[in-house]
């Protein structure tokens, strides 16, 4: 199967680092034209610089502030007016927050909110105008395991990519007659770099071999996904091979789906169990 997306204009969001970038730099492979943003001018610049190295037809690098309604607007008409429209939406921009119903405020979910849910409609709102000129587009909302399957802990991760994983089916049902297709792709345990800091978090004497042992208990393919492995399917949803999906929610963790649930009791009982060992507990 030979999958052609030379002609494509993309846009990536969050593209400086982790998913985002090995997305960018998928399509960058491809040689299709590759617009991308985050909120720091050196690491997009620096992102950019690799795109070009990578085969990118053509690259836009800009920092945006995905709160700032008339920025996203402005990035993507400047990207649409400089290469006569948009294909293909990547919207990865956004993190995971924790907290429960003893640490949040209000305040901060909303925040995250704006971030996250909004972050990702701004970038709808903007890009669909010139979508639906070409009647053709591809929206692919990169989202979070928690939005489908609720965890125990983590409220504004759990609340707001509920909203997102909603918005997206929401949008791939009531864009298709456009022949806009949306979906939605649940991250699992990808490893960017952050179960680095979650080792760090337990007590010392643990090493790292037990750490990855606890944690890919709850995975069933065991074993930490990478970044390629998502920007392996945003290719194939991408492409003509996919012209009949829209709505669609696919988990891209490995075969986990509710297990993810114990984790926490999971990660406190090992917590536990390594400092019943007599270790001092690492400092935060």
């Amino acid at each position: 199967m030979q999958i052609d997306l030379s002609s494509k204009r993309v846009i990536v969001t969050g593209a400086s680092r982790g998913i985002g970038r090995a997305i960018a730099r998928a399509f960058a492979a491809e040689g299709a034209r590759v617009a991308i943003c985050a909120r720091t001018s050196a690491d997009v610049e620096a992102a950019a610089e690799d795109l070009k190295a990578r085969g990118a037809s053509a690259v836009i690098a800009q920092s945006v502030d995905v709160t700032d309604t008339e920025g996203v607007k402005q990035f993507v008409e400047h990207v649409a007016q400089s290469w006569g429209g948009v294909d293909v939406l990547i919207n990865n921009a956004g993190q995971g927050r924790g907290g429960n119903l003893e640490t949040l405020t209000p305040e901060q979910i909303l925040e995250h909110a704006n971030i996250l849910q909004m972050g990702h409609f701004r970038f709808v709102q903007a890009v669909v105008p010139h979508m639906r000129k070409q009647r053709w587009g591809r929206i692919i909302e990169i989202n979070a395991l928690a939005g489908v399957v609720p965890t125990p802990d983590g409220i504004p991760s759990v609340v707001n990519r509920a909203a997102c994983v909603a918005m997206s089916k929401s949008l791939g049902m009531s864009l298709a007659k456009d022949n806009i297709l949306v979906n939605t792709l649940n991250m699992g345990w990808i490893d960017t770099g952050q179960w680095d800091r979650h080792y760090r978090e337990m007590p010392a004497g643990c090493t790292r071999e037990e750490f990855d042992q606890m944690v890919l208990k709850v995975v069933p393919i065991g074993r930490f996904g990478k970044p390629e492995d998502v920007a392996g399917m945003t290719l194939f949803l991408s492409s003509d091979y996919a012209s009949f999906i829209s709505a669609a929610s696919i988990d891209i963790a490995g075969g986990m789906g509710g297990q993810i649930a114990y984790y926490p009791t999971l990660k406190r009982d090992f917590y536990e169990a390594v400092k019943a060992r007599g270790e001092a507990v690492v400092e935060q």
